[in-house]
């Protein structure tokens, strides 16, 4: 996609982000080159796969195991009444391919885990974490830091959303937040606390922004921050983060040079310290 010539129709397609200073021409086509691997094609990777193929991301990864259900429905914007059954990553490929023609689609069909991410990740410019559980943030955080891959860390539950993003090397990352995941059982599930469906899309097109960002150096990236919001108040909250040189997987002495897959329930809430996870 890196060669992609610009016709009258791709011209007036991305018309809005070139008239953009701070994108133009040159950011759209590191944009046409730049390879994206989304982890979760459920509420977060919904908006985030619509909106980067929209935007002409020339290559979008989506990984996931599961099939459509009809509860999914309610937030999983990407997915219609008439997939359920269907496995998410070619509902998800059907749509991204109807919204653009120009964008490259690889399918996943399969969780990632330890023995596989860190061969998945390696063909992709920057990672977004879109999944529902807190083994999987940490295990595509711990992947990502090993892997020198940047990526967008994304959690929701209820009405809250958080997000960083993470630059291996130069910022925190997600364990230098939260060094390990809680223990299990110890907070409520998503099907038990429940989620508002627009709040997904409210923090995955933030995770969308964040990966077009970094492609077309518009703007400043969450790096050194997480950004908290309830949707209920419409509240937002940026606190200031720093690397944790303790941390056990980017610090000065890591103690983390293999990946482990940790069993944990899905869509937790991280209630002491006010991270959330769905």
């Amino acid at each position: 996609m890196s060669e992609l010539e610009f016709t009258e129709e791709r011209l007036q397609r991305y018309s809005r982000h070139i008239l953009l200073r701070d994108v133009g021409v040159e950011g759209q086509m590191k944009l046409f080159a730049g390879k994206v691997l989304i982890i979760g094609a459920g509420g977060l990777g919904s908006p985030i796969a619509l909106y980067l193929a929209a935007a002409g991301v020339g290559t979008i990864g989506i990984a996931d195991a599961d099939n459509v259900d009809i509860s999914n429905l309610q937030r999983q914007v990407i997915h219609h009444t008439s997939d359920i059954g269907k496995p998410k990553v070619e509902s998800a490929a059907e749509k991204m391919r109807a919204i653009n023609p120009d964008v490259k689609v690889r399918t996943y069909r399969e969780f990632v885990r330890a023995a596989n991410v860190r061969q998945i990740i390696r063909e992709y410019d920057f990672v977004v974490d879109g999944t529902d559980n807190f083994a999987a943030k940490f295990l595509i955080n711990d992947a990502c830091v090993l892997e020198t891959k940047p990526f967008s860390h994304g959690g929701i539950l209820r009405f809250e959303g958080q997000t960083m993003t993470v630059k291996p090397g130069d910022s925190a990352c997600y364990r230098c937040v939260f060094p390990t995941p809680p223990p299990k059982g110890a907070v409520p599930t998503c099907s038990e606390a429940g989620i508002l469906g627009a709040v997904a899309g409210m923090l995955g097109t933030i995770q969308a922004a964040e990966t077009l960002k970094f492609f077309t150096g518009a703007g400043q990236l969450l790096t050194n921050a997480l950004l908290t919001f309830n949707a209920a108040e419409m509240n937002f909250r940026k606190v200031k983060l720093k690397r944790n040189l303790r941390c056990a997987v980017c610090g000065d002495n890591p103690v983390i040079s293999e990946l482990v897959d940790e069993e944990q329930p899905v869509c937790e809430l991280r209630a002491a310290k006010g991270g959330v996870t769905c």
